[in-house]
C-alpha cells in the first residue's frame, strides 16, 4: 500500500445522518494512545506485533488527514532498532527477522519517504534489506518464504514484490518466475490460496492480485469469475466475509473491496450498506474500530476499516492504493 497525499474527496458534503458519521478525532486520539499503555499485559503479549501495528495506525493516520500525529523521528528510531544486520526486520528489538515485519518496515519508511535517511545511518540498508527478502525466493518454485525457516505461503510472496517494488529493487528477483507460481495457485472459482490445491480465500485473493498488479500481469485474472466470487463475500447486512458460510467481518472491507477496486468492480457491491457497516464497527467514545459491532477494537480492524471506508470515498478521507 502506498498512500497519495492531497485533499480530502467530499469536503462539502458537511450534513450527514449520526448513523453515517466517522468519528475521525476520536481514532486520532485512539491510535496515539496505543503506545501509552506500557502497563497493561495485553501491551506486552502483542509485542510480536510491534511493527504491523505502527504500519497499521501509520496508515489510518495518513488517510484520516493526520500524518504528523506521531511523531516521525522516534517512528524511523523504532523502525530502526527492529532492522537485523542480516537485512530482515523482527516484529520489535531483539525479535527474529521475518518477512511480515520487514514489508511493514519498509512500508513505513516509504510513507515517511526515508530511505534517504535509511542509508545515512545504514550506508548500504536498502540494498541489504533488497537481499535480504531476495534470498527468500525459492529459485525452483518462485515463491517466498517468511524465513530462514522455510514456511511458504502467498502473503510472502506479495510481500516480497510489495517491499522491492517500494525500494525499486523489483530487479532482484524471478519476477516472471513468482507469477507462474501464483498462477498455480488459482483456483475453479477464479480466485486464489495460500498454495496450489488450497482453498480460495479473500486475503490470498489480494495477495496474489496485488502481486500480478506489480508484475504488470493483471491479464491473467478471470475477472469476471473472481469479480462475481468477491461480490458474493457481502451478507444481508453490508458486511463481506473471507470465504462462504462465514461472518462478515471488518477487516475484509480492505482485502474483499482492493481486490474489486484493482479490477475496477467496486460497483458490483452494495458500497451505501458497506459503509453504515464499518461504522458500526466503530467505538464512537474511545476511537478504534473492532471486527464487527459490540466487539473490542483494536489497530489492526482500524486501519482496513479506514482503508475500507478511503476505497469507498467516503468524505475527508485520503486516498489509498488498492495495490
Amino acid at each position: 500500500m502506498s498512500l497519495v497525499s492531497g485533499p480530502g474527496r467530499g469536503a462539502g458534503m458537511t450534513e450527514m445522518p449520526a448513523e453515517m458519521r466517522l468519528f475521525a478525532d476520536k481514532h486520532v486520539r485512539y491510535i496515539q494512545s496505543l503506545d501509552t499503555r506500557k502497563d497493561e499485559l495485553e501491551y506486552w503479549l502483542t509485542e510480536h506485533l510491534r511493527l504491523n501495528g505502527l504500519y497499521w495506525g501509520l496508515t489510518a493516520l495518513y488517510l484520516l488527514g493526520h500524518s504528523d500525529a506521531l511523531s516521525r523521528s522516534d517512528i524511523i528510531d523504532f523502525v530502526l532498532s527492529c532492522l537485523h544486520d542480516n537485512g530482515g526486520f523482527g516484529a520489535a528489538p531483539g525479535h527474529d527477522a521475518h518477512m511480515l515485519y520487514t514489508v511493514s518496515g519498509v512500508q513505513i519508511l516509504a510513507t515517511l519517504d526515508a530511505f534517504d535517511e535509511l542509508e545515512k545511518r545504514i550506508p548500504g540498508g536498502r540494498q541489504k534489506i533488497g537481499k535480504y527478502i531476495a534470498d527468500l525466493q525459492d529459485p525452483e518454485t518462485g515463491t517466498f518464504a517468511g524465513d530462514e525457516w522455510g514456511e511458504q505461503d502467498t502473503r510472502f510472496l506479495y510481500g516480497a514484490l510489495n517491499a522491492l517494488s517500494l525500494m525499486g529493487l523489483l530487479d532482484l528477483v524471478n519476477v516472471d518466475k513468482a507469477v507462474e507460481y501464483i498462477q498455480s495457485c488459482v483456483n475453479f472459482d477464479g480466485g486464489y490460496g495460500t498454495s496450489p490445491g488450497a482453498e480460495t480465500h479473500s486475503g490470498q485473493v489480494f495477495t496474489c492480485v496485488s502481486a500480478l498488479a506489480i508484475a504488470g500481469r493483471l491479464d491473467l485474472v478471470e475477472h469476471d469469475k473472481l469479480g462475481a466470487w468477491l461480490s458474493e463475500r457481502q451478507l444481508k447486512n453490508g458486511g463481506l466475509n473471507g470465504r462462504p458460510e462465514k461472518q462478515e467481518d471488518v477487516c475484509y472491507s480492505w482485502w474483499v473491496l482492493s481486490s474489486l477496486a484493482t479490477l475496477k468492480k467496486l460497483h458490483w457491491i452494495d458500497g451505501e450498506k458497506l459503509t453504515s457497516f464499518i461504522l458500526q464497527c466503530q467505538d464512537p467514545e474511545l476511537g478504534g474500530f473492532a471486527d464487527r459491532p459490540g466487539d473490542m477494537v483494536d489497530v489492526f480492524h482500524t486501519v482496513f476499516a479506514v482503508t475500507g471506508l478511503s476505497l469507498l470515498k467516503y468524505p475527508n478521507l485520503e486516498e489509498v492504493d488498492p495495490v
